[in-house]
Order: C-alpha cells, then sequence, then structure tokens
C-alpha cells in the first residue's frame, strides 16, 4: 500500500512566509503548465548533472519551479536570470504536498522515492523520473511499465543524461499529443492514490487475512 500521508498538511501554515512566496509565484501561472522538480535529499546530483537539468528544463519551454538545496553550486552562468518569471529555483525546504495541489502545477519530475510518487499521484501528475539509487531505479522502471511517466534516457556506459533527453521528456510528458496517455493514466490513478477509505479498506483486509491464517505456522 502507498504510505500514509497527512491531507491536513495542504491546509497547515497556509500563512508561512515560504509558502506564500510560492503560492505568489505559482498563482500567476496557468493552470496544468508548470513542473515541479525535486530530487530528494539522499542523493546531491553533480555540478555537471544539475547544470544539464536546469539547461534542459529550459530549453523545454515549460514553466518549472526546482527545488535545489545545492547553495554553493552555480547552475550555469545567468540560468536563474533567463528564467526569471517562467521559471524559479528554490534553495531551501518547500512544502511539496501543498505544491503538487497547486492547479498550476501539471507534472512533477521526481527521483522517484516512493513518497514522492504517491504524492504526484494523488494528485493526477505524469512523473517525468531521474532515479540515483538501487530502488529509485525500481521504483521508476514500475511508473513506466504503468504508463504514468517517462524516465529520463541515460548513458548505458556512465549513467549521464543530457539537456536534450532532459528537453525531450518533460516536452513529452507536459507538452506533446504522444504523451497524452500518460496525463490521462495519471488522472485516472489519482482516484486510487487520494482514495483514503480504499486504502483503509485493503489494510483491513490485510489484517484480517494474518489474524484468519496466523495459526496456520504453527502446524
Amino acid at each position: 500500500m502507498p504510505p500514509r500521508v497527512q491531507y491536513h498538511s495542504i491546509n497547515n501554515d497556509d500563512n508561512h512566509e515560504t509558502w506564500t512566496s510560492i503560492k505568489n509565484w505559482l498563482d500567476h501561472q496557468n493552470k496544468g503548465f508548470v513542473v515541479y522538480v525535486a530530487l530528494g535529499s539522499e542523493v546531491t546530483p553533480s555540478r555537471d548533472q544539475l547544470i544539464e537539468l536546469a539547461n534542459g528544463l529550459e530549453l523545454s519551454g515549460c514553466l518549472s519551479f526546482e527545488l535545489s538545496d545545492s547553495d554553493p553550486i552555480e547552475l550555469s552562468s545567468g540560468f536563474e536570470e533567463r528564467v526569471s518569471g517562467r521559471g524559479i529555483v528554490w534553495r531551501s525546504w518547500v512544502p511539496q504536498f501543498k505544491i503538487l495541489s497547486h492547479e498550476s502545477v501539471g507534472g512533477f519530475l521526481t527521483h522517484c522515492g516512493w513518497s514522492s510518487i504517491v504524492e504526484g499521484l494523488m494528485f493526477g501528475h505524469p512523473l517525468i523520473t531521474l532515479p540515483f539509487l538501487v530502488d529509485q531505479g525500481l521504483n521508476s522502471r514500475v511508473v513506466v511499465e504503468n504508463q504514468l511517466g517517462r524516465e529520463i534516457p541515460r548513458n548505458e556506459q556512465d549513467g549521464s543524461y543530457t539537456r536534450n533527453s532532459v528537453a525531450d521528456s518533460v516536452k513529452l510528458v507536459m507538452l506533446d499529443q504522444e504523451g497524452r496517455k500518460f496525463r490521462e493514466r495519471a488522472h485516472e490513478m489519482s482516484k486510487v492514490f487520494s482514495d483514503t477509505e480504499l486504502h483503509s479498506r485493503y489494510i483491513n483486509n490485510a489484517i484480517e487475512f494474518l489474524e484468519d491464517h496466523r495459526s496456520v505456522g504453527r502446524t
């Protein structure tokens, strides 16, 4: 089952300065046209990887909200100035759940941590996946096999990716007709991932099954 998500967090700290600033930017963007980018905290991408990612987002033409904890790393010369108004880089903690719930967000570029996948699908966002660790790669495979998004292609020899592969993947999932299947499939899955009653029923059924069969291992 998906990890339990705290729905009340959507309404918590509505007046927090960080969220107020972010929401103000999101409120001025077109509905469903922002791709939210967050790569988790377990792995810090290299400078080259971040530069290719940032330039790929710029090439895609999509509006982007990018979370980067790498304060000392300059994404690329003049990047933040060039994308000012149609993109933003935030270098500290952000309320991810609130951002994903905003109507201007239409896609999620993620490292494929399971909680992030669940939160993205709860709001019907197709995924652009960029896994770094082993379990993230397996999670990404599940996403791709279920047509919930696309994994950014990498060089099979060294695992690198290019700005063009980033841009092509983002455009495919967010804009292209070919990516419509991902958008529709993610929308369908939001009904499952946001249904807390369904989750509770599955959990209760699992508990009942274990209770009914707990004596089997003793025989």
